[in-house]
């Protein structure tokens, strides 16, 4: 298999937050999630590419929501096993109360990877105006 460093892998960017369109350039302002009052601000452009990031209008509200469901199920899988649920004992509430705390700890990075999801659905790798891609066959004049 022939490693292609000229396409940066996508899940690989997705998760360390980079251009959807050139996957180098990170796409916060902030590479962590401190300041929290800052967590989810954009970079208007990236400086790779010049893909503009600001121009989308839903944040990724529905995706983190979805993302926070999915969790409160993952913990429902290891935490079942493990422990067990019962409404005798209240094991239930004791899986709410550890699931949440899960959640609400995780919530900043789910947040900030809610916008990435809602920015790779929406924006194709390569499709900046600035991005030249080697590997396609050259536009035709005329």
């Amino acid at each position: 298999m022939e490693h292609n460093d000229k396409r940066p892998g996508m899940l690989a960017a997705l998760f360390t937050m980079k251009c959807p369109s050139c996957r180098k350039e990170s796409v916060f302002v902030n590479k962590s999630v401190f300041p929290l009052g800052q967590l989810v601000e954009l970079k208007d452009e990236c400086s790779v590419c010049g893909q503009r990031f600001k121009s989308e209008r839903n944040n990724g509200g529905g995706i983190n929501y979805a993302l926070t469901v999915l969790l409160f199920f993952l913990n429902l899988c290891w935490y079942w096993p493990v422990f067990g649920l019962s409404y005798e004992d209240n094991s239930v509430w004791q899986y709410l109360i550890v699931s949440t705390i899960i959640v609400l700890i995780a919530q900043p990075y789910l947040m900030r990877l809610s916008r990435m999801i809602y920015l790779y659905l929406y924006v194709g790798f390569g499709n900046s105006r600035r991005v030249v891609v080697d590997d396609e066959p050259a536009a035709k004049n005329g």
